[in-house]
Protein backbone atom coordinates (compact mmCIF):
# COMPACT_ATOMS: atom_id res chain seq x y z
CA UNK A 1 0.00 0.00 0.00
CA UNK A 2 1.21 3.54 -0.60
CA UNK A 3 -0.13 7.37 0.27
CA UNK A 4 -2.76 8.81 -2.26
CA UNK A 5 -3.01 12.51 -2.83
CA UNK A 6 -6.22 13.12 -4.90
CA UNK A 7 -9.82 11.51 -4.74
CA UNK A 8 -8.73 9.77 -8.19
CA UNK A 9 -5.86 8.04 -6.65
CA UNK A 10 -7.62 6.82 -3.82
CA UNK A 11 -10.80 5.41 -5.99
CA UNK A 12 -7.96 3.85 -8.18
CA UNK A 13 -6.72 2.50 -5.01
CA UNK A 14 -10.35 1.20 -3.45
CA UNK A 15 -10.46 -1.09 -6.96
CA UNK A 16 -7.04 -2.06 -6.88
CA UNK A 17 -7.79 -3.68 -3.37
CA UNK A 18 -11.32 -3.95 -3.93
CA UNK A 19 -11.71 -6.07 -7.32
CA UNK A 20 -9.35 -9.29 -6.05
CA UNK A 21 -11.39 -8.79 -2.77
CA UNK A 22 -14.90 -9.27 -4.45
CA UNK A 23 -13.57 -12.23 -7.15
CA UNK A 24 -12.33 -14.03 -4.02
CA UNK A 25 -15.34 -13.13 -1.42
CA UNK A 26 -17.81 -14.79 -4.31
CA UNK A 27 -15.51 -17.74 -4.88
CA UNK A 28 -16.00 -18.14 -1.28
CA UNK A 29 -19.79 -17.69 -1.68
CA UNK A 30 -20.05 -19.63 -5.09
CA UNK A 31 -19.32 -23.12 -2.32
CA UNK A 32 -22.36 -22.44 -0.89
CA UNK A 33 -24.07 -21.37 -4.32
CA UNK A 34 -22.75 -24.99 -5.53
CA UNK A 35 -24.21 -26.88 -2.33
CA UNK A 36 -27.47 -25.16 -2.40
CA UNK A 37 -27.99 -25.20 -6.13
CA UNK A 38 -26.99 -28.85 -6.60
CA UNK A 39 -28.54 -29.66 -3.49
CA UNK A 40 -32.01 -28.00 -4.98
CA UNK A 41 -32.06 -29.93 -8.16
CA UNK A 42 -31.07 -33.06 -6.34
CA UNK A 43 -34.52 -32.37 -4.48
CA UNK A 44 -36.92 -30.06 -2.67
CA UNK A 45 -36.16 -31.68 1.47
CA UNK A 46 -32.39 -31.30 0.41
CA UNK A 47 -32.52 -27.97 -0.53
CA UNK A 48 -34.45 -27.32 2.89
CA UNK A 49 -32.15 -29.14 5.45
CA UNK A 50 -28.96 -27.43 3.57
CA UNK A 51 -30.84 -24.44 4.09
CA UNK A 52 -31.31 -25.17 7.77
CA UNK A 53 -27.71 -26.16 8.34
CA UNK A 54 -26.65 -23.04 6.59
CA UNK A 55 -28.43 -20.72 9.07
CA UNK A 56 -26.98 -22.99 12.11
CA UNK A 57 -23.37 -22.82 11.00
CA UNK A 58 -23.23 -19.11 8.88
CA UNK A 59 -23.64 -17.58 12.40
CA UNK A 60 -21.20 -19.68 14.16
CA UNK A 61 -18.91 -19.17 11.25
CA UNK A 62 -19.50 -15.40 10.17
CA UNK A 63 -19.31 -14.38 14.67
CA UNK A 64 -16.17 -16.04 15.01
CA UNK A 65 -14.19 -16.06 11.96
CA UNK A 66 -14.62 -12.25 12.17
CA UNK A 67 -13.36 -12.12 15.43
CA UNK A 68 -9.87 -13.72 13.57
CA UNK A 69 -10.38 -10.92 11.00
CA UNK A 70 -9.13 -8.52 13.75
CA UNK A 71 -5.64 -9.25 12.73
CA UNK A 72 -6.40 -7.34 9.41
CA UNK A 73 -6.65 -3.72 11.12
CA UNK A 74 -4.57 -4.39 13.65
CA UNK A 75 -1.77 -5.21 11.00
CA UNK A 76 -2.37 -2.06 8.77
CA UNK A 77 -2.57 0.04 11.44
CA UNK A 78 1.11 -1.31 12.22
CA UNK A 79 2.24 -0.52 8.78
CA UNK A 80 1.03 2.90 8.92
CA UNK A 81 3.00 3.14 11.99
CA UNK A 82 6.23 1.21 10.33
CA UNK A 83 5.74 -0.91 12.91
CA UNK A 84 6.49 -4.08 10.49
CA UNK A 85 8.58 -6.40 13.56
CA UNK A 86 5.23 -6.77 15.51
CA UNK A 87 3.24 -7.96 12.40
CA UNK A 88 4.70 -11.40 12.92
CA UNK A 89 3.88 -11.68 16.35
CA UNK A 90 0.02 -10.78 15.75
CA UNK A 91 -0.22 -12.86 13.01
CA UNK A 92 1.37 -16.34 14.91
CA UNK A 93 -0.96 -15.71 17.57
CA UNK A 94 -3.89 -15.55 15.42
CA UNK A 95 -3.48 -18.71 13.81
CA UNK A 96 -2.89 -20.07 17.81
CA UNK A 97 -6.53 -18.59 18.52
CA UNK A 98 -7.88 -19.89 15.17
CA UNK A 99 -6.91 -23.44 16.37
CA UNK A 100 -8.35 -22.96 19.77
CA UNK A 101 -11.69 -21.57 18.13
CA UNK A 102 -12.09 -24.49 15.85
CA UNK A 103 -11.67 -26.89 18.14
CA UNK A 104 -13.77 -25.49 20.87
CA UNK A 105 -16.72 -25.46 18.09
CA UNK A 106 -15.92 -29.18 17.51
CA UNK A 107 -16.52 -29.94 20.94
CA UNK A 108 -19.68 -28.00 21.48
CA UNK A 109 -21.22 -29.35 18.49
CA UNK A 110 -20.81 -33.18 19.37
CA UNK A 111 -23.08 -32.33 22.47
CA UNK A 112 -25.07 -29.51 21.53
CA UNK A 113 -26.38 -30.28 17.30
CA UNK A 114 -28.89 -32.91 18.11
CA UNK A 115 -30.52 -31.58 20.68
CA UNK A 116 -30.80 -28.02 18.99
CA UNK A 117 -32.32 -29.72 16.19
CA UNK A 118 -34.82 -31.60 18.06
CA UNK A 119 -36.05 -28.09 19.64
CA UNK A 120 -36.60 -27.27 16.16
CA UNK A 121 -39.70 -29.94 15.30
CA UNK A 122 -38.00 -30.71 11.36
CA UNK A 123 -39.52 -33.15 9.36
CA UNK A 124 -37.03 -36.12 9.08
CA UNK A 125 -36.90 -35.78 5.14
CA UNK A 126 -35.03 -31.98 6.32
CA UNK A 127 -33.85 -32.84 9.46
CA UNK A 128 -31.25 -35.83 8.13
CA UNK A 129 -29.78 -34.18 5.96
CA UNK A 130 -29.41 -30.92 7.56
CA UNK A 131 -27.75 -32.75 10.47
CA UNK A 132 -25.80 -34.42 8.01
CA UNK A 133 -24.18 -31.65 6.09
CA UNK A 134 -23.42 -29.91 9.60
CA UNK A 135 -21.62 -33.50 10.33
CA UNK A 136 -19.72 -32.82 6.48
CA UNK A 137 -19.04 -29.11 7.25
CA UNK A 138 -17.05 -29.64 10.24
CA UNK A 139 -14.08 -31.61 9.12
CA UNK A 140 -12.86 -28.10 6.99
CA UNK A 141 -13.74 -25.71 10.72
CA UNK A 142 -10.00 -25.96 11.68
CA UNK A 143 -8.35 -25.01 8.18
CA UNK A 144 -11.07 -22.60 7.57
CA UNK A 145 -10.39 -20.67 10.67
CA UNK A 146 -6.72 -20.74 10.21
CA UNK A 147 -7.37 -19.45 6.66
CA UNK A 148 -9.05 -16.64 7.56
CA UNK A 149 -6.30 -15.30 9.49
CA UNK A 150 -3.44 -15.50 6.80
CA UNK A 151 -6.20 -14.14 4.60
CA UNK A 152 -5.95 -11.24 6.89
CA UNK A 153 -2.61 -11.04 7.04
CA UNK A 154 -2.18 -10.98 3.35
CA UNK A 155 -5.00 -8.82 2.65
CA UNK A 156 -3.18 -6.30 5.47
CA UNK A 157 -0.46 -6.17 3.08
CA UNK A 158 -2.01 -4.83 0.19
CA UNK A 159 -2.15 -8.13 -1.70
CA UNK A 160 -5.13 -8.91 -2.54
CA UNK A 161 -4.50 -10.65 -5.86
CA UNK A 162 -2.94 -13.45 -4.00
CA UNK A 163 -6.07 -14.76 -1.92
CA UNK A 164 -7.53 -14.42 -5.52
CA UNK A 165 -5.71 -16.84 -7.36
CA UNK A 166 -5.58 -19.65 -4.50
CA UNK A 167 -9.51 -19.18 -4.13
CA UNK A 168 -10.06 -19.68 -7.88
CA UNK A 169 -7.91 -22.34 -7.80
CA UNK A 170 -10.16 -24.19 -5.55
CA UNK A 171 -12.81 -23.51 -7.51
CA UNK A 172 -13.00 -26.53 -9.74
CA UNK A 173 -12.13 -29.04 -7.03
CA UNK A 174 -15.29 -27.65 -5.11
CA UNK A 175 -17.37 -28.02 -8.12
CA UNK A 176 -16.22 -31.56 -8.98
CA UNK A 177 -16.46 -33.09 -5.47
CA UNK A 178 -20.60 -31.70 -4.93
CA UNK A 179 -21.10 -32.93 -8.51
CA UNK A 180 -19.95 -36.46 -7.46
CA UNK A 181 -20.92 -36.53 -3.83
CA UNK A 182 -24.34 -34.81 -4.15
CA UNK A 183 -25.26 -37.01 -6.88
CA UNK A 184 -23.34 -40.10 -6.50
CA UNK A 185 -21.58 -39.61 -9.47
CA UNK A 186 -17.93 -41.02 -11.00
CA UNK A 187 -18.43 -43.94 -8.51
CA UNK A 188 -18.93 -41.85 -5.43
CA UNK A 189 -20.99 -42.23 -2.77
CA UNK A 190 -24.49 -40.40 -3.25
CA UNK A 191 -25.22 -37.95 0.35
CA UNK A 192 -27.57 -35.96 -1.16
CA UNK A 193 -27.18 -32.32 0.30
CA UNK A 194 -24.95 -33.55 3.07
CA UNK A 195 -22.20 -34.14 0.37
CA UNK A 196 -21.66 -29.96 -0.32
CA UNK A 197 -20.70 -30.39 3.60
CA UNK A 198 -17.69 -32.94 3.16
CA UNK A 199 -17.06 -31.32 -0.48
CA UNK A 200 -16.30 -27.72 0.97
CA UNK A 201 -14.46 -29.16 3.98
CA UNK A 202 -11.89 -30.83 1.64
CA UNK A 203 -12.13 -27.48 -0.32
CA UNK A 204 -10.57 -25.83 2.76
CA UNK A 205 -8.14 -28.27 3.91
CA UNK A 206 -6.82 -27.38 -0.02
CA UNK A 207 -7.18 -23.45 0.34
CA UNK A 208 -5.22 -23.63 3.55
CA UNK A 209 -2.75 -25.60 2.04
CA UNK A 210 -1.80 -23.42 -0.95
CA UNK A 211 -1.97 -20.51 1.31
CA UNK A 212 0.62 -21.95 3.78
CA UNK A 213 2.95 -22.95 0.96
CA UNK A 214 2.82 -19.55 -0.28
CA UNK A 215 3.41 -17.79 2.86
CA UNK A 216 6.16 -19.89 3.65
CA UNK A 217 7.83 -19.74 0.35
CA UNK A 218 6.81 -16.24 -1.52
CA UNK A 219 8.16 -12.91 -0.80
CA UNK A 220 6.69 -10.13 0.84
CA UNK A 221 5.49 -12.92 3.24
CA UNK A 222 8.57 -15.05 3.75
CA UNK A 223 10.18 -12.36 4.85
CA UNK A 224 7.65 -12.42 8.16
CA UNK A 225 8.89 -15.70 9.52
CA UNK A 226 5.13 -17.12 10.12
CA UNK A 227 5.65 -20.31 10.53
CA UNK A 228 9.27 -20.46 12.02
CA UNK A 229 9.62 -22.73 14.77
CA UNK A 230 9.44 -20.19 17.33
CA UNK A 231 5.40 -20.05 18.10
CA UNK A 232 5.94 -16.54 20.00
CA UNK A 233 3.06 -16.85 21.79
CA UNK A 234 1.62 -13.84 23.64
CA UNK A 235 -1.15 -13.18 26.15
CA UNK A 236 -0.76 -9.79 25.37
CA UNK A 237 -1.04 -10.03 21.69
CA UNK A 238 -3.66 -12.50 22.08
CA UNK A 239 -5.80 -10.00 24.16
CA UNK A 240 -5.70 -6.97 21.56
CA UNK A 241 -6.54 -9.22 19.09
CA UNK A 242 -9.46 -10.44 21.35
CA UNK A 243 -9.95 -6.75 22.60
CA UNK A 244 -10.85 -5.75 19.04
CA UNK A 245 -12.15 -9.10 17.73
CA UNK A 246 -14.79 -9.86 20.01
CA UNK A 247 -17.39 -6.75 19.59
CA UNK A 248 -16.61 -7.35 15.97
CA UNK A 249 -17.33 -10.67 16.44
CA UNK A 250 -20.72 -9.99 18.26
CA UNK A 251 -21.79 -7.72 16.03
CA UNK A 252 -21.63 -10.18 12.94
CA UNK A 253 -22.91 -13.03 15.10
CA UNK A 254 -25.97 -10.75 15.88
CA UNK A 255 -26.57 -9.97 12.42
CA UNK A 256 -26.03 -13.51 10.51
CA UNK A 257 -28.09 -15.35 14.22
CA UNK A 258 -31.16 -12.75 12.51
CA UNK A 259 -31.37 -14.25 9.19
CA UNK A 260 -30.73 -17.53 11.34
CA UNK A 261 -33.73 -16.78 13.45
CA UNK A 262 -35.86 -15.85 10.71
CA UNK A 263 -35.21 -19.29 8.69
CA UNK A 264 -36.13 -20.85 12.16
CA UNK A 265 -38.97 -19.00 11.83
CA UNK A 266 -40.37 -20.16 9.03
CA UNK A 267 -39.56 -23.32 9.61
CA UNK A 268 -43.40 -23.37 10.71
CA UNK A 269 -44.22 -22.90 6.76
CA UNK A 270 -43.82 -25.32 4.10
CA UNK A 271 -41.22 -26.65 2.08
CA UNK A 272 -42.04 -24.67 -0.61
CA UNK A 273 -41.30 -21.27 1.22
CA UNK A 274 -38.34 -22.45 3.16
CA UNK A 275 -36.58 -23.09 -0.33
CA UNK A 276 -38.16 -20.04 -1.37
CA UNK A 277 -36.95 -17.90 1.18
CA UNK A 278 -33.49 -19.90 0.98
CA UNK A 279 -32.94 -19.03 -2.60
CA UNK A 280 -33.85 -15.36 -2.29
CA UNK A 281 -31.61 -14.88 0.47
CA UNK A 282 -29.16 -16.46 -1.49
CA UNK A 283 -29.51 -13.89 -4.43
CA UNK A 284 -29.30 -11.20 -2.26
CA UNK A 285 -26.37 -12.68 -0.29
CA UNK A 286 -24.51 -13.21 -3.38
CA UNK A 287 -25.04 -9.18 -4.31
CA UNK A 288 -23.78 -8.64 -0.73
CA UNK A 289 -20.49 -9.60 -1.39
CA UNK A 290 -20.24 -6.37 -3.38
CA UNK A 291 -19.93 -4.25 -0.74
CA UNK A 292 -18.92 -7.26 1.88
CA UNK A 293 -15.64 -6.72 -0.39
CA UNK A 294 -15.32 -3.37 -0.20
CA UNK A 295 -15.94 -3.09 3.79
CA UNK A 296 -12.57 -5.23 3.68
CA UNK A 297 -10.80 -2.92 1.41
CA UNK A 298 -12.12 0.02 4.01
CA UNK A 299 -11.07 -1.47 6.78
CA UNK A 300 -7.55 -1.91 5.71
CA UNK A 301 -6.83 1.36 3.89
CA UNK A 302 -8.54 3.60 6.72
CA UNK A 303 -6.55 1.45 9.63
CA UNK A 304 -3.30 2.03 7.56
CA UNK A 305 -3.92 5.83 7.11
CA UNK A 306 -4.94 6.23 11.17
CA UNK A 307 -1.63 4.19 11.95
CA UNK A 308 0.23 7.17 10.14
CA UNK A 309 -2.00 10.03 11.64
CA UNK A 310 -3.44 10.97 7.93
CA UNK A 311 -6.93 11.25 9.47
CA UNK A 312 -8.10 13.42 6.67
CA UNK A 313 -6.95 10.82 4.18
CA UNK A 314 -8.57 8.18 6.66
CA UNK A 315 -12.19 10.59 6.66
CA UNK A 316 -12.12 10.51 2.52
CA UNK A 317 -11.71 7.09 2.15
CA UNK A 318 -14.53 6.10 4.50
CA UNK A 319 -16.79 8.01 2.28
CA UNK A 320 -15.83 7.27 -0.87
CA UNK A 321 -16.57 3.29 0.28
CA UNK A 322 -19.65 4.08 1.62
CA UNK A 323 -21.10 6.24 -1.21
CA UNK A 324 -19.37 3.54 -4.33
CA UNK A 325 -21.46 0.62 -1.67
CA UNK A 326 -24.45 2.55 -1.54
CA UNK A 327 -24.45 2.78 -5.34
CA UNK A 328 -23.73 -0.62 -6.40
CA UNK A 329 -26.34 -1.57 -4.25
CA UNK A 330 -29.06 0.59 -6.03
CA UNK A 331 -27.90 -0.59 -9.27
CA UNK A 332 -27.85 -4.40 -8.32
CA UNK A 333 -31.06 -4.39 -6.88
CA UNK A 334 -32.83 -2.58 -9.51
CA UNK A 335 -31.59 -5.56 -11.47
CA UNK A 336 -32.85 -8.07 -9.43
CA UNK A 337 -36.28 -6.72 -9.05
CA UNK A 338 -36.49 -6.51 -12.62
CA UNK A 339 -35.58 -9.94 -13.62
CA UNK A 340 -36.79 -11.72 -10.32
CA UNK A 341 -38.54 -14.27 -12.14
CA UNK A 342 -35.36 -15.40 -14.38
CA UNK A 343 -33.09 -15.17 -10.95
CA UNK A 344 -35.38 -17.39 -9.34
CA UNK A 345 -35.53 -20.22 -12.18
CA UNK A 346 -31.93 -20.66 -11.30
CA UNK A 347 -32.90 -22.34 -7.94
CA UNK A 348 -35.30 -24.44 -8.25
CA UNK A 349 -36.97 -26.59 -11.22
CA UNK A 350 -40.52 -26.54 -9.56
CA UNK A 351 -42.95 -23.46 -9.93
CA UNK A 352 -44.06 -22.78 -7.03
CA UNK A 353 -40.39 -22.20 -5.57
CA UNK A 354 -40.27 -20.08 -8.75
CA UNK A 355 -43.08 -17.70 -8.05
CA UNK A 356 -42.36 -17.44 -3.92
CA UNK A 357 -39.08 -16.93 -5.02
CA UNK A 358 -39.67 -14.07 -7.17
CA UNK A 359 -42.03 -12.53 -4.85
CA UNK A 360 -39.75 -12.23 -1.93
CA UNK A 361 -37.16 -10.51 -4.32
CA UNK A 362 -39.62 -7.56 -5.20
CA UNK A 363 -37.77 -6.53 -1.46
CA UNK A 364 -34.27 -6.57 -2.56
CA UNK A 365 -34.02 -3.12 -3.79
CA UNK A 366 -34.20 -1.76 -0.44
CA UNK A 367 -32.70 -4.70 1.14
CA UNK A 368 -29.63 -4.05 -0.62
CA UNK A 369 -29.42 -0.36 -0.46
CA UNK A 370 -29.99 -0.67 3.54
CA UNK A 371 -27.20 -3.51 3.84
CA UNK A 372 -24.55 -1.83 2.02
CA UNK A 373 -24.99 1.12 4.20
CA UNK A 374 -24.40 -0.76 7.47
CA UNK A 375 -21.55 -2.77 6.07
CA UNK A 376 -19.29 -0.23 5.49
CA UNK A 377 -19.86 2.14 8.07
CA UNK A 378 -19.03 -0.71 9.84
CA UNK A 379 -16.07 -1.21 8.07
CA UNK A 380 -15.11 1.94 8.45
CA UNK A 381 -15.43 1.96 12.45
CA UNK A 382 -13.09 -0.61 12.19
CA UNK A 383 -10.85 0.76 10.19
CA UNK A 384 -10.33 2.90 13.94
CA UNK A 385 -10.76 0.19 15.87
CA UNK A 386 -13.79 1.61 17.22
CA UNK A 387 -16.38 -1.41 17.48
CA UNK A 388 -17.61 -1.59 20.93
CA UNK A 389 -20.60 0.70 20.43
CA UNK A 390 -20.90 -0.44 16.69
CA UNK A 391 -21.39 -3.78 18.78
CA UNK A 392 -24.28 -2.45 20.93
CA UNK A 393 -25.91 -0.36 17.97
CA UNK A 394 -25.75 -3.78 16.18
CA UNK A 395 -27.62 -5.50 18.91
CA UNK A 396 -30.40 -3.26 18.93
CA UNK A 397 -30.98 -2.98 15.22
CA UNK A 398 -31.01 -6.65 14.81
CA UNK A 399 -32.54 -7.89 17.96
CA UNK A 400 -34.70 -5.25 19.26
CA UNK A 401 -35.85 -3.48 15.72
CA UNK A 402 -36.13 -6.35 13.05
CA UNK A 403 -36.77 -9.27 14.62
CA UNK A 404 -39.82 -7.91 16.45
CA UNK A 405 -40.92 -6.07 13.52
CA UNK A 406 -40.56 -8.87 11.36
CA UNK A 407 -42.22 -10.98 13.93
CA UNK A 408 -45.19 -8.80 14.27
CA UNK A 409 -45.85 -8.40 10.42
CA UNK A 410 -45.70 -12.06 9.76
CA UNK A 411 -47.79 -13.70 12.42
CA UNK A 412 -50.84 -10.57 12.80
CA UNK A 413 -51.06 -8.94 9.50
CA UNK A 414 -51.68 -10.81 6.18
CA UNK A 415 -48.05 -10.61 4.87
CA UNK A 416 -47.53 -13.58 6.81
CA UNK A 417 -43.38 -15.08 5.45
CA UNK A 418 -43.39 -11.92 3.27
CA UNK A 419 -43.32 -9.38 6.89
CA UNK A 420 -40.14 -11.30 7.35
CA UNK A 421 -38.32 -9.50 4.70
CA UNK A 422 -39.68 -5.77 5.35
CA UNK A 423 -38.59 -6.47 9.10
CA UNK A 424 -35.06 -7.32 7.55
CA UNK A 425 -34.77 -4.38 5.64
CA UNK A 426 -36.19 -1.95 8.41
CA UNK A 427 -33.74 -3.25 10.90
CA UNK A 428 -30.36 -3.49 8.76
CA UNK A 429 -31.40 0.46 7.91
CA UNK A 430 -31.48 1.42 11.51
CA UNK A 431 -28.47 -0.29 12.33
CA UNK A 432 -26.87 1.47 9.38
CA UNK A 433 -28.38 4.83 10.14
CA UNK A 434 -26.71 4.05 13.35
CA UNK A 435 -23.37 3.51 12.42
CA UNK A 436 -22.59 6.39 10.20
CA UNK A 437 -23.86 8.38 13.44
CA UNK A 438 -20.76 7.30 15.30
CA UNK A 439 -18.55 7.36 12.20
CA UNK A 440 -19.56 10.74 11.78
CA UNK A 441 -19.05 11.28 15.76
CA UNK A 442 -15.17 9.53 16.11
CA UNK A 443 -14.09 11.80 13.04
CA UNK A 444 -15.33 15.15 14.39
CA UNK A 445 -14.04 14.09 17.84
CA UNK A 446 -11.02 11.70 18.16
CA UNK A 447 -9.76 11.68 14.58
CA UNK A 448 -10.19 15.29 13.10
CA UNK A 449 -8.71 15.63 9.70
CA UNK A 450 -7.04 19.37 11.37
CA UNK A 451 -4.43 16.90 12.94
CA UNK A 452 -3.76 15.24 9.90
CA UNK A 453 -0.53 15.06 9.04
CA UNK A 454 -1.30 14.27 4.78
CA UNK A 455 0.34 15.73 1.79
CA UNK A 456 -2.82 17.04 0.64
Amino acid sequence: MKQTFTLREKTKLIFILLVPILITQLGMFSMVLFNTIMSGKYNSSDLAGVAIGSSIWNPIFTGLSTILLAVSPIVAQRFGEKKEEDVSAVVKNGVILAILIGIMVIILGMFLLNPFLDQMNLENAVREPAYNYLVGLSFGIIPLFVYNVLRSFIYALGKTRVVMVILLSALPLNLFLNYTLIFGNLGFPELGGAGGGYATAVTFWFILGVTIFIIKTKEPFAAFHVFSRSLQFSLAKCKEILKIGVPMGLSTFFETSMFAVVTIFLSQYSVTTIAAYQSALNIVSFLYMIPTSISMALTVLVGYEVGARRYKDAKIYSWLGIYLSMIIALVTGLCIVLFRDEVAGIYSDEAAVISLTAHFLIYALFFQISDALQVTAQAALRGYKDVNIAFIMTLIAYWAICLPVGYVLANFTEMGATGYWLGLTIGLLAAGLGLSSRLLYIQKTKYNPQVSVSGE
